[in-house]
């Protein structure tokens, strides 16, 4: 279970310390055991015996860490050390105990693998900080909670293994798609868990109220009398600027609670429905003429099926606009080492609620807006405007100096896209 993307033979080649091996069969699943986290407890212990204060994390992931759940009879095992790159320091302990050392990938979260004495394990060894150990953490307490979640991922687990595989690690990447759209509803029903705090603090923030929002503003000009897609509302604040400018709103948003909010603050003004924008949306083509997207979009692992949903639904002409967390500003701020990497982070919005989304380079948000058949109009580094200065002079002197959202305006072709299937 990882977040990045689907892997080449080639790749999988790379990655190997030795050759790959082939499996060229089925995938074979085992029903739920019990001694499974047994198991994890007697690695748990030779590992911390190995490595001892080296040791930062420790945690039984992957299928077998959850009841009930039909799985591979290999425990997987998260690891992380003070620097999973810095082998020297960790691996000669684990090999000393019987561990092998069987995948190395110093361009992809410093991730190592290895390979247990003598029962089957994935030992996954991180760094501090990666962006894998809250998507594990994310994913498995998302299943133990939530029986029909358990229920399609099982489902989809057996149909994938019922085909022929090369390698096992296309089996795995095969089940990304629905690993990401669990993680996706858990993440909706986060916002649903500080919904109030959320829409409290948007409201007055200066990077929202102040900074974000008049610039989607600016960037969608002149709406009035234009049917106006907001997507990923939130509790309808932009929605709302958008209808007092004279447009006609339909803001979506995955959370519940959300839409309840802005329905009760918005009143008539706009029209708000709960919508998953990974999925196919309940209007027809070409029947919209200004998409909005305000710090939405990075909370989605692949942008093509929404992309393209905007393309189908925008008139001829039609103008998407968005806003995303700026390429350079989180690469700076999260200290991360590989600035063209695309990875999942966490971080806490607003303190004390966890939140997590994808981080990745700003040519590769050119290219998933170029690939959908957009075409880029203007982008946009802006300045707060002149309120700032005087509800937060420090946070308007940070907005002045450093990057934080960049914006895309970006023209609909000539004509509108296929639905995605």
């Amino acid at each position: 279970m990882s977040s990045q993307e689907a892997m080449s033979d080639e790749q999988i080649a790379a990655m190997c310390v030795g050759e790959p091996r082939e499996l060229n069969s089925t995938i074979t699943l085992a029903e739920y055991d019990p001694e499974w986290p047994k198991l994890f407890e007697r690695e748990a212990d030779r590992i911390r015996g190995a490595l001892g204060e080296r040791v930062l994390v420790l945690e039984h992931v992957g299928s077998t860490s959850v009841p009930g759940l039909c799985a591979k009879p290999i425990i997987d095992i998260l690891l992380e050390v003070p620097d999973s790159a810095d082998e020297a320091a960790y691996v000669p302990a684990l090999e000393a105990a019987g561990y092998r050392l069987v995948i190395r990938e110093p361009d992809w979260e410093k991730h190592r693998c290895f390979k247990g004495p003598d029962t089957n394990v994935n030992l996954h060894v991180y760094s501090p900080g990666n962006g894998e150990t809250p998507r594990y953490r994310f994913f498995r307490e998302r299943l133990r909670t939530h029986p029909e979640e358990l229920a399609l991922y099982a489902d989809t687990k057996r149909e994938l293994a019922a085909r022929v595989w090369k390698y096992v690690q296309h089996y795995a990447d095969a089940k990304t798609a629905v690993i990401d759209e669990v993680i996706g509803r858990a993440r909706a029903e986060q916002y649903d868990g500080h919904a109030e705090e959320y829409a409290e603090h948007a409201e007055k923030s200066v990077t929202n109220a102040l900074y974000d929002r008049p610039a989607v503003l600016d960037l969608a000009g002149d709406v009035a009398a234009k049917r106006v897609l907001d997507a990923g509302c939130a509790a309808g604040h932009l929605s709302a600027l958008l209808a007092a400018r004279g447009a006609d709103v339909l803001g979506v948003d995955s959370s519940a609670a959300m839409i309840a909010i802005a329905r009760r603050k918005s009143g008539d003004a706009a029209r708000f429905e709960v919508a998953d924008l990974t999925r196919p949306l309940d209007l027809p083509a070409a029947s919209i003429d200004v998409v909005t997207a305000s710090l939405v979009l990075h909370y989605l692992e692949d942008w093509g099926p929404v992309l393209a949903e905007f393309r189908r639904v925008l008139v001829p002409g039609g103008v998407l606009v968005f806003s995303v967390h700026h390429p350079g500003e989180e690469w700076r701020w999260f200290g991360r080492e590989n600035y063209f990497e695309l990875e999942l982070l966490e971080d806490e919005f607003p303190p004390g609620h966890h939140v997590r989304f994808y981080r990745r380079p700003l040519s590769w948000t050119f290219q998933a807006v170029r690939d959908a058949g957009f075409a880029v109009d203007r982008l946009a580094e802006p300045m707060p405007v002149p309120e700032a200065e005087a509800a937060d002079p420090k946070w308007a002197a940070n907005l002045r100096t450093k990057p934080r959202f960049l914006y895309f305006r970006a023209i609909s072709p000539a004509s509108p896209g296929p639905r995605p299937s």
